[in-house]
């Protein structure tokens, strides 16, 4: 992802609704329930993990069982110390130290809500730096001379695979926050393993490629097994049975009809608590990751700058919490001397001015009568108080009604490019208007000539296209361009 080009807005769930769906993650709450347990008699390591003879105590503590509840334990535990909530003091008599409730456990309790995301954003980092980690099982071969590890010998770039992995995450945040993505709905695994290895511009993928995608899903069930307990996915593992070989050749045939159940090669989910973590992350990193509500403070010059990207959904769920934060006829003259200007920026906000105006009601006419002879907001007003049932409302001048539908095609390109909607809509005043090219070029508005280029290059008529680039070079030429 591109560090420059904002990300779509997500919409983020209320704080206090975030800090109780952390208190209620599983690693977490056994961090928490390990730090109030701790006290002068618990021992620790040089690296200040629990001895292994704490661990059965520390299990038992939290109702855990079977052969991984001492790995569990030592994990909650080893939260507990990253995250504060247990403080390790040197010991002069003792090489272990000694251990004490930390300052920060008092907040998962008695914080703001703010502060309790913050322990848990400590958390996610912990498991992160974990999720990197390559299983370390067999490190007898990769230890050199001295006895330390070799992570050459085991073909690991602990960098390139903390990026890989932040450049999944991202990719499912991406996927979860853009409007044509699956919203709540769970990523199929091989999708998001494919979305790192394929290329964009690669039609069918190389068996070589096909390889790499199958081993970035192996590598990805691994990692997303480690971050559901801290809440950051909601994840379905890849059916074992697939990796399995059948046991004769008259189960081969079942086994490749479950072989079309995508579900059973992975599912995972970004958490509302997870969209707020990496949400976080990015804009640590320095990415434009907006946040629908982030605007309900600012100004209408900056509402309407900031939503000019957003999908509509999302720049009207902004527009709606910024209106409810004002009295209604103060916003609507905020909103409309926001929207005037010649920029490139001003048909953009004119069209978010007007799709805002849309959510107000009838006390606000006297703002949009106010600017009716405005040559930029006088079509837009007028709009505006046909559409309301307003009464005596003047009829538009020739001049302004081919003003407004330029000032509109410019806001459309501007927001949707060549979209489908758009090349109807040039279709559909083509049509209407059969002199329209003749009197458009002479419009007094900046964007007048890349209009009409636009309306040529959209225009399925080869005739009329060519039209409406003879009509932009006329433009060009009537503005010295």
């Amino acid at each position: 992802m591109s560090d420059s080009s904002p990300l779509p807005p997500v919409r983020l769930h209320p704080e206090a609704e975030l800090a109780r769906d952390a208190l209620a993650t599983p690693l977490l709450s056994r961090a928490a329930r390990l730090a109030r347990w701790a006290g002068p008699d618990t021992r620790i390591d040089a690296g200040g993990g629990l001895v292994e003879e704490q661990l059965p105590a520390a299990a038992e503590l939290l109702g855990l069982s079977g052969d991984d509840a001492a790995a569990l334990a030592s994990e909650a535990w080893r939260v507990a110390v990253d995250t504060g909530l247990v403080e390790i003091a040197d010991s002069e008599e003792e090489a272990e130290g000694t251990v004490a409730a930390g300052q920060d456990l008092a907040l998962l309790t008695q914080g703001s809500p703010h502060e309790v995301l913050g322990v848990w954003q400590e958390a996610l980092e912990t498991v992160l730096a974990d999720a990197s980690v390559p299983d370390l099982d067999d490190l007898e071969g990769a230890l050199d001379e001295s006895g330390e590890i070799d992570f050459s010998r085991l073909e690991w770039d602990p960098e390139a695979e903390a990026e890989f992995l932040d450049g999944v995450l991202g990719n499912l945040y991406l996927l979860t926050v853009s409007e044509d993505g699956p919203g709540d709905g769970p990523v199929p695994l091989p999708a998001l393993a494919a979305s790192m290895i394929v290329p964009s511009d690669m039609g069918e993928p190389t068996n070589d490629v096909l390889e790499q995608v199958s081993d970035a899903m192996m590598r990805l069930d691994d990692q997303f097994r480690l971050l559901e307990p801290v809440g950051l996915v909601e994840y379905q593992p890849v059916d074992e049975a697939l990796m399995a070989e059948p046991d004769d050749a008259a189960a081969e045939p079942a086994a490749r009809a479950d072989d079309t159940d995508v579900s059973r090669y992975g599912m995972v989910r970004l958490t509302p608590l997870g969209l707020y973590g990496l949400r976080a992350r990015l804009l640590e990193a320095g990415l434009t990751a907006p946040a629908v509500g982030d605007l309900v403070d600012k100004g209408a010059d900056a509402l309407l700058d900031g939503t000019a990207t957003f999908p509509q959904a999302a720049a009207q769920a902004e527009t709606e919490q910024w209106l409810a934060r004002r009295e209604p006829l103060a916003a609507a003259r905020e909103l409309l001397a926001a929207a005037r200007g010649a920029d490139a920026g001003a048909p953009l906000r004119r069209l978010r001015c007007q799709q805002a105006l849309s959510l107000v009601g009838a006390e606000t006419e006297p703002a949009l009568r106010e600017v009716l002879d405005d040559p930029e907001l006088g079509g837009l007003a007028r709009v505006w108080l046909t559409e309301h049932g307003a009464s005596d409302v003047p009829a538009p001048s020739e001049t302004m009604i081919f003003w407004l539908t330029i000032d509109t095609i410019a806001a459309q390109l501007a927001a949707e490019g060549n979209s489908k909607e758009l090349r109807a809509l040039v279709s559909g005043l083509a049509a209407q208007h059969g002199g329209f090219f003749a009197a458009a070029w002479r419009v007094d508005h900046p964007a007048t000539a890349d209009v009409l280029e636009a309306m040529g290059r959209l225009h399925p008529d080869k005739r009329i296209a060519k039209e409406a680039r003879k009509a932009a070079f006329k433009a060009r030429s009537q503005h010295g361009g």
